[in-house]
């Protein structure tokens, strides 16, 4: 609203000063000279010339200048370095005043009184992330009052934050008496760009980008403040009676020093990644395994395959031999390069949920609900099993050995192999398939325990590396995957070599997403349809691939998995869900 009446006189190193004056906006007349102070006088009259029910509204001279004077109390504190001084016309005593020379503490003991002084500490709080900055005075744990007094000023303006001020309340509640408040000036100082302003009609309240994220640490850092000011406590005693000279008062205060951090029901882990749970204390296979089709044979390295008692695989660790190609170490320090510290924090502190179905899995870390790509973590599970015992695996034997023959043929029916005749005959691929891998079956042997020989004559796959424990990839996919180590791998440079063996064969281990597809000992068994009826054969097929990714690989996703950092990206890590915002939610019903 426009003024009726503005007088300004101006007098800046002159022998005398200049009035002007402006009535509804505009300028009247040219500035007149005047006697006049050094500084800026501004004259103000007839506020409300346009406005007139805003002037109806107005209470009594009382209740306005009040208003007036705890706007100006409060600028004054902020406002260190200037002098304020108000008065109330007709009256020679001043309301307000402070001197250009007093600090922000030195305000406040004049203006609201040393009881108040004596018991502040400065409060400082900074957040990078957030861009956010604030400092001010807050009263120790000493100071009580019935009324909260609150002054906040966001980039220098005097705001109120409704959210913010409830927080504070929160933190001293843990403190102060019931029903009692503290004393806290805050000056906060935030991007503009994330400062909402349009929340309240005057402007008065605001809201600001990442709100809730910001207050969390700021109650954080306030508490932690308390916490550090509450090593002294004042107590007022009264004298004791003659008659209790004898007795002893005993006051315990306790050490802010080992006060356990409270914690918000929604930032609170119900269920810990380090809980103890009965299932670790009965790991056994859904079923017992057979032994007469897959056997555990002793292998080269560091891990060798043991048969127990109940036909299960598992790794023994023997003579390490020590890999020192220059070539694996490239591939392990760029396997290292690309790898997530956050994922795999995420990772290793998880608590497995439950599978949403083969190839997605859903599990918890701290408050947040993720739904995991389990297909694509197995194949990076699979590449630092292999780059990591490099010369050092042991091995699953094939007992009937296939033929290899065979199984490049079955690759080439398999639609996945694209084969056309244009390829070519496949009898012939078939033939280029166990030359190129027999070639190089020593060193395939030797560095991955993938062994071939000839079994009655015949070119044969007699065994598989021998990658995790009680883990054995779907055979089924075996010759798509003996066809793609003969056309996919570059044997010519010995990097590629190892890199695309090492791509293949991960995505050879890696959990099928095919229904009826099983990861454990028993994917070799035949059911009898005469003593086993489809719906028993179908829940055994649940129950076997549930365990093995359950209790299998989960596990060694917390062990070992380094992810990479395109998880995070590729939506193969996803957050669905976080408990702070769930209780938003529910606080909104």
């Amino acid at each position: 609203k426009t003024l009726q009446n503005i007088a300004i006189k101006l007098c800046i190193e002159s022998k005398c000063g200049f009035k002007a004056e402006y009535s509804d906006g505009k300028l009247v007349g040219a500035p007149k000279p005047t006697a006049a102070n050094q500084g800026t006088t501004i004259t103000v009259e007839d506020l409300f010339f346009n406005v007139p029910n805003r002037l109806a509204a107005l209470r009594s001279s009382a209740e306005e200048f009040n208003k007036i004077s705890e706007v100006m109390t409060r600028y004054a504190i902020h406002n260190s370095g200037v002098g304020f001084t108000l008065k109330k016309a007709g009256e020679t005593g001043v309301t307000v005043k402070t001197m250009p020379a007093n600090s922000i503490l030195d305000n406040i003991r004049c203006l609201y009184g040393p009881s108040v002084a004596k018991e502040l500490i400065e409060f400082e709080f900074e957040n990078e992330r957030y861009k956010v900055k604030s400092k001010g005075y807050i009263t120790n744990v000493n100071y009580s009052v019935k009324k909260f007094t609150f002054l906040l000023f966001i980039n220098h303006r005097l705001v109120d934050s409704g959210a913010l001020r409830k927080s504070i309340e929160n933190v001293y509640a843990s403190y102060l008496p019931k029903g009692m408040s503290p004393f806290v000036y805050l000056s906060l100082e935030i991007d503009p760009a994330n400062v909402d302003v349009n929340v309240h009609p005057t402007k008065h309240e605001v809201f600001f980008l990442h709100q809730d994220s910001i207050i969390e640490k700021f109650q954080q850092a306030l508490e932690q403040k308390l916490l550090n000011s509450n090593a002294s406590r004042t107590f007022y005693t009264d004298r004791l009676l003659p008659e209790s000279i004898g007795a002893k008062i005993d006051f315990q205060i306790p050490s802010s020093s080992g006060g356990e951090k409270t914690t918000a029901p929604k930032d609170m882990i119900r269920t810990s990644s380090t809980d103890q749970k009965l299932d670790k204390f009965f790991m056994t296979t859904p079923k017992e395994s057979s032994t007469n089709t897959i056997n555990s044979t002793p292998g080269v390295g560091a891990q060798s395959k043991n048969e127990s008692e109940n036909g299960k695989i598992s790794c023994a660790d023997s003579e390490f031999r020590e890999c020192k190609l220059t070539s694996v170490k490239t591939l392990r320090k760029q396997f290292q390069a690309e790898g997530s510290q956050v994922a795999r924090e995420m990772f290793a502190n998880h608590t497995f949920v439950g599978c949403v179905n083969r190839k997605l899995g859903l599990f918890q870390h701290a408050t947040k609900l993720y739904l995991v790509n389990t297909h694509t973590a197995s194949i990076q599970l699979f590449k630092q099993l292999l780059l990591r015992d490099f010369g050092n695996i042991g091995v699953i034997k094939l007992n009937p050995a296939p033929s290899l023959k065979e199984l490049a043929l079955l690759g080439l029916e398999n639609p996945e192999a694209g084969w056309s005749p244009d390829d070519g005959d496949k009898t012939e691929l078939a033939d280029f398939v166990i030359s190129t891998l027999f070639k190089h079956r020593e060193m395939l042997d030797d560095y991955f325990s993938l062994q071939m020989d000839f079994v009655d004559g015949v070119e044969s796959v007699i065994g598989l590396p021998l990658l995790l424990d009680d883990y054995c990839p779907w055979l089924a996919g075996l010759p798509l995957y003996i066809l793609r180590l003969a056309t996919e791998v570059d044997y010519t440079d010995e990097v590629e070599c190892f890199r695309g063996f090492i791509q293949e064969t991960a995505r050879f281990y890696a959990v099928p997403c095919k229904s009826g597809a099983r990861m454990d000992l028993d994917q070799h068994k035949s059911q009898s349809k005469s003593s086993t009826s489809d719906d028993q054969i179908k829940d055994s097929e649940e129950e076997g691939w549930k365990f093995t990714i359950e209790h299998v690989l989960y596990p060694a996703f917390k062990k070992i998995l380094l992810p990479s950092q395109a998880c995070l990206t590729d939506r193969s890590l996803l957050q669905i869900a976080n408990l702070p915002d769930l209780y938003k939610v529910f606080e909104r019903c």
